[in-house]
């Protein structure tokens, strides 16, 4: 059941909501609630920001749904259910928003814990805590679909985390808490993966998180036990090595990174602080530079941070809270600009645990 804010804000759905809506006019928003083992779905306003929930949602899943994505054709939406140990499809109603799941789920591994998908949306992976595996579908583009390509799952190193692709989707990369690293694969055309020579990467402290700028030179690790953030460059062949002036400290227990759309700034969630370290990152060398105003105060307990696609907003999630909250920023200079919410957030009856967005 959603917060009687958001129920509210179903009686008032409008044009929001309905059929016969202007999608240009808006995107849709969906957040996987893994103690309630449901989808909750969103209709965000491209001028204002607003969060309004769609007719039906939240939406029946797997047994605890945690990471979820969108296809890029905005036709499918796909959340791997950590507990069911497999991964549920959903269609979209491009008009009202609405989704519906398509049986039977696909089996993954034991215990998957994150998912990413690539640019053109025709491959899928998928890390799998337990089973110590990477799994890796091929989708098909008119019923969104999976089929685990050739070799899949492939055996990673024990307990696998947060995955990331480059833009070019030519590298996947997985942290893993028990071995304090990162380790990197060349992806085939096929979805094939093939370890990078020289991994795994030494990262800090228990790395919780993963991301890559959207140039594809950087890799950055959130390590939650050193409280620190690594910034790593990627060479041709997929190595990294670690950029100058790193790792440098965050808050208390980084849980999760974003990239801004331009590359230029990099966004941590820190968990125990309740705050957003901010850093401004050397498009040649990787370097981070904290910005003056950085860390920022947040909802308490923040459980991920993500840009907007349009890159209009920063979304934030609370775990106590029960909320995701819409923050804007105002560039000052190169290391500082002011960051704060907007009126605009979506509660939820649970907890979120992750959010995927549509372009």
């Amino acid at each position: 059941m959603l917060s009687k804010s958001i129920a509210f804000g179903v009686a008032i759905l409008g044009l929001f909501g309905l059929p016969g809506c202007n999608p240009a006019s808006s995107h849709l928003a969906f957040v996987s609630l893994a103690s309630s083992n449901m989808v909750a779905a969103y209709r965000i306003n491209n001028h204002n920001g607003r969060f309004t929930p769609i007719v039906g949602s939240p939406y029946l899943a797997g047994e605890s749904p945690a990471a979820i994505v969108v296809h890029p054709s905005n036709k499918f939406v796909y959340a791997v259910n950590q507990l069911g140990n497999d991964i549920s499809l959903f269609t979209v109603d491009s008009n009202v928003g609405s989704i519906s799941e398509v049986m039977p789920r696909t089996p993954c591994g034991v215990g998957p814990v994150s998912m990413v998908m690539n640019a053109s949306g025709t491959l899928l992976f998928v890390s799998n805590a337990i089973s110590s595996t990477i799994s890796v579908y091929s989708i098909d583009s008119s019923t969104g679909a999976l089929s685990q390509v050739s070799g899949s799952p492939f055996n990673t190193l024990s307990n696998p985390g947060q995955l990331a692709l480059t833009p070019s989707s030519g590298f996947l990369y997985v942290v893993n808490s028990n071995q304090n690293a990162v380790v990197g694969y060349a992806v085939t055309a096929s979805g094939s993966l093939q370890q990078v020579a020289g991994s795994p990467f030494a990262t800090g402290l228990g790395p919780s998180a993963i991301a890559v700028d959207p140039g594809g030179n950087f890799v950055y690790v959130a390590n939650l036990v050193a409280n620190s953030l690594d910034v790593f460059s990627i060479n041709s062949a997929g190595a990294l090595t670690p950029a100058p002036g790193t790792p440098v400290a965050t808050g208390g227990a980084p849980v999760a990174i974003a990239v801004k759309p331009s590359g230029q700034y990099v966004f941590v969630a820190n968990q125990t602080t309740n705050n957003i370290s901010v850093y401004s990152i050397d498009s040649s060398t990787g370097a981070p530079t904290q910005v003056t105003s950085s860390p920022f105060n947040v909802s308490t307990t923040p459980a991920f941070i993500q840009w907007d696609p349009n890159n209009a907003w920063v979304y934030v999630a609370s775990q106590s809270a029960k909320d995701i909250t819409e923050y804007t920023f105002n560039v000052i200079s190169t290391t500082d600009f002011s960051f704060g919410p907007t009126s605009q957030s979506a509660g939820t009856s649970v907890s979120p645990a992750a959010l995927a967005v549509s372009k």
